[in-house]
């Protein structure tokens, strides 16, 4: 099911279609580096991950594939409540052939304007390992602001939010960043 679109991007529910993609993703070790994963053993591995992501049936929302217009897969980014805090972060892990060309952005973008438009979140977190330099870069640019440090697993992380009032006192933040997000195109599910 598709969730929403950008201009170049669409954003949809994981299916087992993914599986290779999402394998191949998490496969790659400079892809997982900064994220405290594993990779997956097997496609079918992937497969089964996806099979029970109970997230979207549970919240509502989850983490989304994100493939380009012309069909190819990117990766995926998205919303995920944790159990322990309650509190919803947003994540992105592209294919390192995807880097540096604006995809995490465009669509964090997205991912933040469902969060606050549609789902109403009063607030998203984010947050990256302390040596993670990209991630941090394209959180800032987000309009993230650090509110602190937690050590989880051994590795040290920075933490940012960003509150439903600070997005709409952005002044079109979509706009600013010279992204248009287009409305979700539910006729395509």
């Amino acid at each position: 099911m598709i969730v929403t679109t950008t201009p170049r991007l669409v954003l949809q529910q994981f299916s087992s279609g993914d599986a290779d993609g999402f394998y191949r993703l998490n496969l790659d070790p400079e892809v997982i580096r900064y994220t405290g994963d594993s990779s997956f053993e097997t496609v079918e591995q992937a497969r089964q991950f996806i099979q029970n992501y109970d997230h979207y049936d549970n919240h509502g929302f989850g983490r989304w594939s994100v493939y380009l217009k012309t069909g190819e897969y990117l990766g995926f980014c998205g919303l995920r409540r944790c159990s322990e805090t309650q509190e919803v972060d947003i994540g992105f892990r592209l294919l390192r052939q995807y880097w540096r060309q604006g995809y995490a952005l465009e669509a964090s973008l997205a991912v933040l304007k469902l969060a606050f438009e549609r789902y109403r979140l009063p607030k998203v977190v984010a947050r990256a390992m302390e040596d993670n330099l990209a991630s941090h870069g394209v959180i800032r640019r987000l309009g993230f602001s650090p509110v602190g440090r937690v050590v989880s697993s051994g590795a040290h992380w920075r933490q940012y939010q960003l509150t439903a009032s600070d997005w709409r006192a952005m002044d079109n933040p979509l706009m600013q960043k010279g992204i248009d997000i287009a409305k979700p195109d539910l006729s395509r599910s």
